[in-house]
C-alpha cells in the first residue's frame, strides 16, 4: 500500500467527518465541505469553479415522539424526513394505525388513514400515484419504518422533493424498526408528535474541476461523488469515501497526457435524491449530449467487509469493459444493469450519457450502517479504497487516452425508456424545479 496515498486519504476523511461532521444540504457545514474540496482540486492543478442552486435545507431544533402504550405515554426516537414539514413546535395527537404499504397500497379506499398517525411500513414511496393517494387521505402525520434494516435506530432519510413540491406533505419521521415492532406487539392506541423546525430555503453547490484534453471533439469523461450527508450522520462511508476518492483521482490524473477532457464534480444535495446532479444535468444538457462519453460516480465504497457493486446503465460493451478492467486488477464486482435512480449517475443516464456508479455493499440491503449516526471512520477501510482507486484510475486513463473509446455509446434496449419513466416520475422531468 502507498503510505503517502493512505495518509492523504485519511486526511480527507478526517477533515470531512471529524472537523466538519454532519453536512446537511444547504447548511454552512456542507459549504465548508465544498470549500475544502475546491481547495484540494486546485492543488491538483485543475481549473475549478462552483455552481450554486436552490435547495430546501433541513433545520430541526427539536423532535419529540410519544406513543400511548399500555396506559401511559412513552418517548421514542425519530428523525424528520427532509422535504417534509415540522409541526411548528406544537404537539399533534392522533389515533395510531399501521399501514403495511407493500400490500395495502393497493387498497382502493384509504379513508381509514384520515386524521391518523400512520405507521408506514416501507421507507420509500417509489410511485407518484401511490404518494398522491396517501397524501390525499390526509393523515395527521406519518411514521416511516425502513423495512430493509430491522434495527433499533431510526434511519435518516428524505421524501422526494419533486413529490412534495407538486403534491404536498405532512410531518413525516423515520422511526426504528424494532420500536414499531414493539408498538405492534403492545396495546398501542395513539401517538403524538412535536417538531420545532422543518425545511427552509437555502443554497447548495456543485464543485467542478476540469483537466483539459487535447481534442475537444473527442469528448468528455465525467467523474462524480457527493459531499452532503443525511441527518445525524457524519457520513464517513456515505460519502466522504467517494469525495476522498474523487480528490485523489484528480491528483493522479492531472499529470497524464489526455486526448479527452476529464471533469470532476462533487455534488451537493444528493441525499435529497440527487438534486445537485440533476441540477447540473439540466443546466448543461445540450453540452453533455454533444460531448459526454461516460459518467463514473463513486459512492460509499470503503466498507472493509463486503463486495464491490457496479450499477452500470448504457451499452453492454461498457459492462464488459468495466468488469474486464476490474479482473485485470484481481478485483471483481457484481454488475447491476437495471436502471437505478438513486445515485448521482442517474440524471446523466436520463440525458443519454452512459454512466456507472461504484459502491460496496456489506449486506443484501446495502450497508448495515446506512444513514445512521455510526457511519463514522470505524466503517472505513483505506486499503480497500486504494485498491478501488487504482482500478478506477486505470479505467479513466485508458478511456481518456485511446483514440477510439473501448465501448460503444448505444444503450441497451429498454434502458432509455426506463430512465425516462423514472426521470418524469421522481424528478419532474426536465422542468426547472426552481
Amino acid at each position: 500500500m502507498d503510505a503517502d496515498q493512505a495518509e492523504r486519504l485519511r486526511e480527507h476523511l478526517g477533515y470531512l467527518t471529524e472537523q466538519i461532521g454532519v453536512r446537511l444540504a444547504g447548511t454552512p457545514e456542507e459549504t465548508r465541505a465544498a470549500e475544502y474540496i475546491a481547495g484540494q482540486f486546485e492543488r491538483s492543478g485543475a481549473d475549478v469553479w462552483s455552481e450554486s442552486f436552490s435547495v430546501s435545507s433541513r433545520n430541526v431544533q427539536s423532535e419529540q415522539l410519544e406513543l400511548y402504550i399500555d396506559g401511559q405515554w412513552k418517548h421514542f426516537a425519530s428523525s424528520l424526513l427532509s422535504n417534509t414539514p415540522g409541526t411548528n413546535g406544537r404537539s399533534i395527537e392522533a389515533p395510531l394505525v399501521f399501514f403495511e404499504a407493500p400490500a395495502e397500497k393497493h387498497c382502493r379506499n384509504l379513508s381509514h388513514l384520515t386524521g391518523k398517525a400512520v405507521v408506514h411500513l416501507g421507507s420509500h414511496i417509489e410511485s407518484r400515484a401511490s404518494y398522491e393517494r396517501l397524501i390525499a387521505a390526509k393523515p395527521a402525520f406519518l411514521l416511516f419504518v425502513d423495512a430493509r434494516y430491522p434495527g433499533d435506530i431510526p434511519l435518516a432519510d428524505g421524501m422526494f422533493p419533486a413529490y412534495t413540491r407538486t403534491i404536498g406533505a405532512v410531518p413525516t419521521t423515520s422511526v426504528a424498526f424494532m420500536d414499531a415492532w414493539q408498538w405492534r406487539r403492545s396495546d398501542t392506541s395513539a401517538a403524538r408528535l412535536a417538531i420545532d423546525g422543518g425545511m427552509c430555503d437555502s443554497k447548495s453547490q456543485n464543485i467542478c474541476a476540469e483537466l483539459p484534453g487535447d481534442n475537444e471533439s473527442a469528448g468528455l469523461i465525467i467523474l462524480g461523488a457527493h459531499h452532503d450527508t443525511q441527518a445525524h450522520s457524519v457520513g464517513a462511508d456515505d460519502n466522504a469515501s467517494g469525495v476522498s476518492t474523487l480528490i485523489e483521482l484528480a491528483h493522479m490524473l492531472a499529470p497524464i497526457p489526455r486526448l479527452r477532457t476529464i471533469r470532476l464534480i462533487s455534488f451537493g444535495a444528493e441525499e435529497q435524491l440527487s438534486v445537485g446532479s440533476a441540477e447540473y444535468v439540466r443546466r448543461h444538457r445540450e453540452h453533455l449530449q454533444q460531448y459526454g462519453r461516460l459518467m463514473f460516480n463513486f459512492d460509499s465504497l470503503s466498507s472493509p467487509l463486503g463486495w464491490n457493486e457496479l450499477i452500470c446503465n448504457g451499452p453492454s460493451s461498457l459492462h464488459r469493459y468495466l468488469l474486464d478492467q476490474f479482473e485485470r486488477h484481481n478485483l471483481y464486482a457484481r454488475l447491476c444493469s437495471e436502471c437505478t435512480p438513486y445515485t448521482d449517475h442517474f440524471p446523466f443516464v436520463a440525458a443519454g450519457i452512459p454512466a456507472a456508479s461504484l459502491l460496496r455493499s456489506n449486506c443484501t440491503s446495502g450497508r448495515f450502517f446506512h444513514h445512521r449516526p455510526d457511519d463514522d471512520l470505524s466503517r472505513v477501510c483505506v486499503t480497500t479504497m486504494i485498491r478501488l482507486i487504482t482500478v478506477a484510475s486505470a479505467i479513466i486513463t485508458d478511456t481518456v487516452q485511446q483514440p477510439n473509446l473501448p465501448f460503444d455509446l448505444q444503450f441497451e434496449p429498454g434502458t432509455k425508456s426506463d430512465a425516462e419513466r423514472y426521470w418524469q416520475d421522481l424528478f419532474n422531468g426536465w422542468t426547472d424545479p426552481s
